[in-house]
């Protein structure tokens, strides 16, 4: 299978491309600077100029690909919410236009379990309400390009297959020590659980959707089995003090940040292979 990856410099991509190849998958990645995908192409990936901000270099890096996994995105710690959007949402929208145009047979998109909200009573679940004019342009972002990408699936035909991914962690990735300082900062509370799921699951993840038949159309949740406290997180590197304020009061919302991943289990047969950031620590997985 041929397989165009956006992203494939990021933190997802990055850890992403090679487990693909070694499973054998032929794999370009979709680059605005050929150079800086050069570790990739030493261990077997193609590099394929091009950028989502200029619709007219899709058409050619699509060509002859089978399926497109897309996690190029801009997240929410950055400020550019005009970049954000025109990433997230107008840039995945010509990517999928132009796949769509070409042939393609496939279309991963990887959003994001940030576009759900609170009050839900229950784990979120994929069918749960979500608000696109949620002023963070991350979320929004995201919920417009699913929306949009869902549309051509239903008007089209293009198959399309949409992964909510929990907070991403592990093989030396540096976002959990990036998120924590953030944590005082958005005053989040000891209590509130944060959904999480490492690389390798997420790689497991998204070769599922690759490989499984029938799944157009359709969104799915992924984390592992163990959603930890926030406090929980910090103390893991003694921070838990300094983070939370004494006096915040009773948790308002307990299954805020938990979703529920049992439709990706009973569609596809996934299983977490790190079933929790604990079993990630244990094994020296982080």
């Amino acid at each position: 299978m041929k397989i165009l990856v956006t992203g494939a410099t990021g933190k997802v991509g990055s850890r992403l491309v090679p487990r693909l190849l070694a499973k054998g998958y032929d794999v370009s990645v979709l680059v605005r600077d050929a150079d800086k995908a050069s570790p990739l192409v030493k261990i077997g990936a193609k590099a394929v100029t091009g950028d989502l901000y200029v619709p007219a270099t899709l058409p050619p890096a699509v060509d002859g690909m089978d399926a497109v996994i897309h996690l190029a995105a801009l997240f929410r710690t950055f400020t550019d919410n005009e970049g954000i959007i025109k990433t997230n949402r107008e840039g995945s929208i010509a990517l999928a236009q132009a796949a769509l145009e070409a042939g393609v047979k496939r279309f991963v998109f990887t959003s994001t379990s940030n576009v759900y909200g609170t009050g839900y009573g229950r784990p979120a679940r994929e069918d749960e309400k979500v608000d696109i004019n949620d002023p963070r342009a991350y979320s929004s972002s995201k919920i417009a390009a699913e929306q949009e990408l869902i549309a051509l699936q239903q008007n089209q035909g293009f198959d399309v297959r949409i992964l909510r991914l929990g907070f991403v962690y592990g093989d030396k990735d540096p976002h959990i020590e990036e998120i924590i300082p953030l944590l005082k900062k958005m005053k989040a509370h000891s209590g509130s659980r944060m959904h999480m799921v490492h690389h390798l699951d997420v790689a497991q993840a998204v070769m599922l959707l690759l490989n499984t038949e029938g799944l157009d159309g359709e969104i799915f949740n992924v984390g592992d089995d163990a959603p930890i406290t926030l406090y929980e997180l910090a103390d893991s590197f003694g921070k838990a003090a300094e983070t939370f304020d004494e006096g915040e009061g009773p948790l308002k919302d307990p299954f805020q940040g938990v979703q529920d991943i049992s439709k990706l289990r009973s569609r596809t047969g996934f299983r977490p292979l790190v079933s929790s950031y604990y079993t990630a620590r244990d094994l020296d997985l982080l």
